[in-house]
């Protein structure tokens, strides 16, 4: 077994240990509400050229969410054309990837890549292609929460998702971002309340946690943080809708 492998069954155990101890309990069991027992669904948006860091951190982060809740959480990587393997920026391909269906989803995550490349996969080409922006316009209905993490922002902009709605991208496609309509806000992460975004790469382990502390609660998002070892840094934006 593999250090990773341990780290999640022996966090596994610990939780289950805690859950064990407050069943036993009858006044924590009076106490305490049972939790939901539908699935949290999370769809990450894939396409050729999409960073690494940006799907890998919110699927690693979302996914051990699952370690500290009783609700179930299901991750799932999608792709707007159809059920395939993506080739990400440097080299690394995906498969098993699902074909595209955001009425199941209750969070959609899209990640960035490839914005300062603009003759190579990655975000420019999704925005010229214009299937994935299409796709993501059609998206939206009532109990979907929208989230995009660094250039990722862009293709939510390509949709016209952030035109006149609070947001932040990576610093190098703020300008673009703002010239196309949205409201920046100087936060790492931006709650809008359905709109949900974050700035550049390693911010998908903040935007991550933050859902699952909005969706689970605070206290799956501080044990996630020590299990990563790793503590949410920067500005969380709320807007006044959100609470």
């Amino acid at each position: 077994m593999n250090r990773r492998a341990l780290l999640r069954a022996t966090t596994a155990l610990g939780a289950a240990g805690a859950l064990a101890a407050t069943a036993a309990s009858p006044a924590s069991a009076t106490a305490t509400a049972p939790g939901p027992t539908r699935p949290l669904r999370i769809h990450i948006a894939m396409f050729d050229g999409v960073e690494e860091l940006d799907f890998a951190a919110p699927y690693e982060v979302l996914t051990a969410a699952g370690f500290f809740t009783p609700r179930p959480v299901e991750v799932d990587y999608v792709s707007a054309t159809g059920a395939r393997a993506v080739t990400a920026a440097y080299g690394t391909v995906v498969r098993g990837i699902r074909p595209w269906a955001p009425g199941e989803a209750d969070l959609l995550v899209v990640p960035g890549g490839g914005y300062a490349r603009r003759d190579s996969p990655g975000v420019w080409a999704e925005i010229d292609r214009g299937t994935l922006p299409h796709a993501l316009a059609a998206a939206v209905r009532p109990g979907l929460t929208v989230s995009a993490l660094c250039t990722g922002v862009m293709l939510l902009s390509a949709a016209g998702l952030t035109k006149g709605r609070p947001c932040t991208t990576h610093h190098k496609a703020k300008p673009d971002l703002q010239a196309q309509g949205g409201s920046l806000k100087n936060a790492r992460v931006v709650d809008d309340g359905d709109l949900v975004t974050a700035a550049g790469v390693t911010s998908g382990l903040d935007l991550a946690l933050w859902l699952v502390r909005r969706e689970l609660g605070p206290d799956a998002a501080a044990n996630l943080e020590e299990m990563l070892e790793y503590e949410a840094r920067g500005t969380v934006w709320t807007s006044p809708r959100v609470g």
